[in-house]
C-alpha cells in the first residue's frame, strides 16, 4: 500500500499506551479475548439463526441480519491487535495495518448507523401503514436498500481513507489506543484541509443523515402509536422502537463526541479514547443480546435451536 509518506519505508507507528502494570497484563489480556470470543458468538448465533430459519426471512430480521455482519467487522479490527499488544507490551503497528484497521473501523461505524437507520424506516412502514407494508418492502426494494447502505458506506470511507493516503507523514505517535482517521490525518506533515472538509460532509451525511431519518420516522411511529385506539399494539410498538431508539442515541452521541473532540485541544484526551474505545467494545456486546431478547420470533427460534442441541 502506498502511503507518500515522507518517513523510511517500513517505519511503525506507534499507538497510545495502555497504560498497564505488570499485574494487570494478563487478566486485561484474558478479559479481552473472552470478550471478544463472546461478541463473536452472540453475533454469530443471530446471524445462523436467521440464515437457518426461513420463517425469519422478511424484511425487519433480514435488516436485522445485517447488524451483526457490522458488529463482527468493528469488533475483529479492533480486538485482535489489542489483546496481542496488551501479553506482548507492544503498542507498535504498520502503516498498511493501521490504514486496514481504520477502514473497517469507519466501515463498522457508518454501518451500524446506516443499518439502524433502515430498520427504524421498516418500523415506520410497518406501523404508520401496517395494509401495504408488504407491497412497499417487496423483496426487490429491500435487496436495494441493504445494497445502497453497504455501496454508500463504502464509497464513504474509501474516500476518506484515500484523502489520507496521498498526505506525506512526518510524525509516528497515534494519539489513540487503535488507528482512524482524525489520528492519521494528526501525522501529516502537510495541509489537510481537504481532509477537514471531507470530514464534516461525511459526518453531516452519516450522522445528520441518520439523525433526520430517526427523528422524522419516529414522530410519525409516535403520532400513530398515540392515535391507535388498539393499547396491546401501541404498547407492542413503543417498546420495540424504545429499544431500538436507545441503541442509535447511544452510538450516534459517542460518536458525535468522538469526531468533535479530535477538533477541539481542549477535550480530555482520556475521556476522547474511552469513549472511542465504548464505541468499538459496547454496540457489538449488547445489540444480539437486545435484539434476541426483544425480537419475539428471534428469541423463540434461538431457544429451539439451543433446545434441539441439548435433547440431542
Amino acid at each position: 500500500m502506498n502511503t507518500n509518506a515522507s518517513l523510511p519505508n517500513g517505519t511503525l507507528l506507534k499507538m497510545e499506551s495502555l497504560d498497564l502494570s505488570t499485574a494487570t497484563i494478563y487478566p486485561a489480556f484474558l478479559f479481552g479475548t473472552l470478550t471478544y470470543i463472546f461478541i463473536l458468538f452472540c453475533n454469530l448465533l443471530i446471524l445462523m439463526t436467521i440464515a437457518l430459519n426461513r420463517k425469519l426471512h422478511n424484511p425487519m430480521l433480514i435488516l436485522l441480519f445485517n447488524l451483526p455482519l457490522s458488529d463482527i467487522m468493528g469488533a475483529t479490527a479492533f480486538f485482535p491487535h489489542l489483546v496481542l499488544s496488551i501479553v506482548s507490551q507492544n503498542r507498535l503497528i504498520s502503516f498498511p495495518a493501521c490504514f486496514i484497521q481504520a477502514l473497517l473501523i469507519h466501515l463498522y461505524g457508518g454501518g451500524n448507523l446506516l443499518i439502524l437507520s433502515a430498520m427504524a424506516y421498516d418500523r415506520y412502514i410497518a406501523i404508520c401503514f401496517p395494509l401495504r407494508y408488504n407491497s412497499i418492502m417487496t423483496q426487490n426494494k429491500l435487496v436495494g436498500l441493504i445494497v445502497c447502505i453497504w455501496l454508500l458506506d463504502f464509497l464513504l470511507m474509501l474516500v476518506l481513507l484515500f484523502l489520507v493516503m496521498r498526505l506525506k507523514f512526518c510524525r509516528t505517535n497515534i494519539v489513540d489506543v487503535y488507528c482512524n482517521n482524525p489520528s492519521l490525518v494528526k501525522l501529516a506533515c502537510e495541509d489537510t484541509k481537504v481532509n477537514n472538509y471531507y470530514g464534516i460532509f461525511g459526518t453531516v451525511v452519516l450522522q445528520g443523515g441518520s439523525l433526520a431519518v430517526i427523528i422524522y420516522t419516529y414522530i410519525q411511529i409516535l403520532r400513530t402509536c398515540l392515535t391507535n385506539k388498539q393499547s396491546l399494539a401501541r404498547q407492542k410498538a413503543i417498546q420495540t422502537c424504545g429499544t431500538h431508539l436507545v441503541v442509535f442515541l447511544i452510538l450516534q452521541i459517542n460518536t458525535a463526541f468522538v469526531v468533535i473532540s479530535h477538533r477541539f485541544e481542549s477535550v480530555s484526551p482520556y475521556m476522547r479514547r474511552t469513549l472511542g474505545v465504548s464505541i468499538l467494545v459496547f454496540p457489538p456486546f449488547l445489540n444480539p443480546l437486545i435484539y434476541g431478547l426483544k425480537t419475539k420470533e428471534l428469541r423463540e427460534s434461538i431457544m429451539m435451536f439451543f433446545k434441539r442441541n441439548v435433547k440431542y
